[in-house]
């Protein structure tokens, strides 16, 4: 079971008899759908559909636990205190609180769920640590490689915030969003885009022939950009790409480049059709 501590995470609480309504009202996933002892991934939107902040969301005790980038996090707090009103409920910050990741492990019932929550990204069990009691004894370059084989894209490594809507990086197909919950932030454009079929933008996992050039390279077809690679981890990585400009180039027969390396691109299992032009198969 490979243990990894992954840097530059921060947790924000948001505790108290209120916590569960102000949170279902702002963020994008269904919190009615979030159980003890997993975590989901979720983002709080600009109104204009665009993910402002991204993290992983869990219970614990009377509120929620959000695992966010450290770097953001003091920003993240002050946007969340201007939601909170007059609701009862306490938003804080954790002071030194490492984030560890395990995977390969099939033993969920001897977790503390307090303090353990599996990953809902994943197909297979991955959970996340919270507290100082837990080692690492492999590489967080391990962490993102797994990351890469499923196709988890995270901000900053595979995409900006304030860049990117939830359905580019397949959001409302793996429990970040709540299509049918209500109201949040952004709501309206991500339902548009959903019942429009508008993304056209969709994550996808590359692999190329020889090992990859840097994150930021242009993916390209025929000379025109598709897209740019985000996580890169040897000859595997991440991007997001104009899927029926992908769709075309593969129905044509056109070699797809990251820089000059010739690539393939696959989707996770659960996500759209690749050569349907970046149209979901589920909502």
């Amino acid at each position: 079971m490979p243990t990894a501590q992954i840097a530059d995470r921060a947790v924000l609480l948001v505790t108290g008899p209120d916590a569960e309504p102000l949170l279902q009202n702002v963020i994008t996933p269904d919190l009615s759908a979030l159980n003890e002892g997993e975590a989901r991934p979720g983002t709080l939107l600009t109104p204009q559909g665009k993910i402002l902040f991204d993290f992983l969301i869990s219970r614990t005790g009377d509120g929620f636990r959000l695992d966010c980038r450290s770097d953001v996090a003091p920003d993240f707090l002050k946007r969340l205190m201007l939601y909170r009103l007059r609701a009862k409920a306490e938003i804080s910050l954790e002071e030194q609180s490492p984030v560890h990741v395990s995977w390969q492990t099939d033993s969920p019932a001897s977790w503390d769920k307090s303090t353990s929550v599996a990953d809902h990204r994943f197909p297979e069990t991955v959970v996340r640590h919270y507290g100082e009691d837990v080692k690492a004894d492999a590489p967080e370059e391990e962490w993102h490689r797994l990351r890469v084989a499923h196709g988890v894209a995270e901000s900053g490594s595979d995409y900006t915030l304030g860049d990117a809507f939830p359905h580019d990086i397949l959001y409302d197909q793996n429990g970040g969003v709540g299509l049918r919950k209500g109201c949040f932030v952004g709501q309206e454009v991500v339902s548009r885009m959903q019942h429009r079929g508008t993304a056209r933008r969709r994550l996808v996992i590359v692999h190329g022939d020889a090992p990859l050039p840097a994150s930021r390279t242009d993916l390209t077809a025929n000379g025109r950009a598709l897209g740019a690679l985000g996580t890169v981890c040897g000859n595997d990585g991440l991007a997001i790409l104009r899927i029926d400009k992908a769709a075309s180039a593969r129905q044509a027969g056109t070699p797809i480049l990251a820089g000059d390396i010739p690539v393939t691109l696959t989707v996770p299992a659960y996500a759209f059709t690749l050569d349907g032009g970046g149209e979901a198969e589920t909502a």
